[in-house]
């Protein structure tokens, strides 16, 4: 008898446990409130247990055919020394290197291995509590501000605001390498696109919500007009296009810890049950690890409550611990006052310690 699924959310999490329940012989249904997938988006850092994820799907030849190989890169002072380098692939202990893809890429891929229909675009889940009397299990990968962790855990566990803003984009022109540039509480990343092309990302302290006065362009100007050249570049081309596909978000992280990411016959995956701030690189990675995961021990146990158990004790501790590690790395980025401490704090870290893969 074909067991189903209905996965609430069609982004890079649900789409993965999607394209790996499909291959186990589940009925799956991917309800996703966008009117379809984004044509646009910057880039992702795709670790080796990422990739691994991918390769569980059919997808991982491809995306480290589609990717930019990023082994490593340079922390920079704003006038632009260099604080420490960092090599991705030697810390990683693994011959997979990591691969710098665009979101869409990504999503276009994850959503090319699974049949037509499968995800319902235009479509929501009002109240997870109503939705799986047809389905097995319902899997929540709702995001940031998912609704089926509120309705099932309650307001103690929603979002919390960690003071800083962020903006990011694509411009043109290619980087010749990666680079993040640590100010005093304010940062800038510059990483290879797609089609030669420059990812960046710029986060600033700021209130919540608030509105740049003169535009996003004229607030990066104020922030980081006086940095090196290659931050400049960068302005220079945001302000040559008009502010063009600059985003904006504030960033944000779980209020506390869950308890767990199961209740009843329902899993939460990716930021509904661990939303991070980006300061590790990791909420995509981890987004695809528990998808294919939750997949994976869902085809391995005849009964779903066993396979749901069997989920949240894999991935509920690992994924908390690299929450816990980007929000240390958000306050001691983005604390006023602490770079030279923080500088040299860094440059021990990564003669001692090695990133997970």
């Amino acid at each position: 008898m074909t067991r189903s699924a209905l996965i609430i959310g069609g982004g890079i999490g649900g789409l993965a446990c999607a394209a790996r329940l499909v291959q186990d012989g589940w009925d799956v249904e991917v309800r996703e409130r966008a009117a379809g997938l984004p044509r646009t988006g910057t880039a992702l850092g795709m670790w080796p247990s990422a990739l691994r994820a991918l390769d569980a799907v059919g997808a991982g030849d491809e995306i480290r055919a589609r990717g930019h190989v990023q082994r490593g890169g340079a922390l920079l002072r704003p006038d632009g020394r260099r604080i420490a380098s960092v090599d991705v692939s030697a810390r990683s202990g693994t011959h997979d290197a990591v691969r710098l893809v665009a979101r869409p890429t990504l999503l276009r891929t994850l959503a090319g291995r699974l049949p037509d229909g499968v995800v319902r675009f235009d479509s929501e889940v009002p109240d997870v509590t109503l939705a799986g009397g047809a389905h097995d299990v319902v899997i929540a990968a709702d995001g940031l501000g998912s609704r089926a962790r509120q309705a099932l855990f309650g307001d103690a566990y929603g979002i919390r605001y960690t003071g800083v803003t962020s903006w990011r984009g694509t411009v043109d022109g290619a980087a010749e390498h990666a680079s993040e540039t640590w100010g005093n509480a304010s940062r800038f990343g510059i990483t290879p696109h797609e089609e030669g092309r420059t990812n960046w990302f710029a986060c600033v302290r700021a209130p919540w919500r608030a509105v740049a006065k003169g535009g996003d362009p004229a607030a990066l100007r104020t922030a980081f007009g006086g940095w090196h050249a290659d931050v400049r570049r960068v302005l220079d081309a945001v302000e040559k296009a008009g502010g063009e596909d600059v985003l904006r978000h504030d960033l944000c992280d779980l209020e506390r810890p869950l308890p767990s990411y199961v209740r009843g016959r329902v899993a939460l995956i990716g930021d509904a049950a661990h939303a991070m701030t980006p300061d590790l690189g990791r909420g995509a990675c981890e987004a695809l690890v528990d998808g294919v995961t939750l997949a994976r021990e869902l085809a391995g146990h005849r009964h779903v409550e066993d396979a749901l158990a069997a989920y949240d004790a894999l991935r509920r501790r690992p994924t908390q611990r690299i929450a816990r590690a980007a929000a240390v790395m958000n306050r001691a980025v983005h604390t006023p006052g602490v770079a030279p401490f923080r500088n040299a704090a860094l440059r021990l870290l990564l003669t001692v310690g090695n990133p997970p893969a």
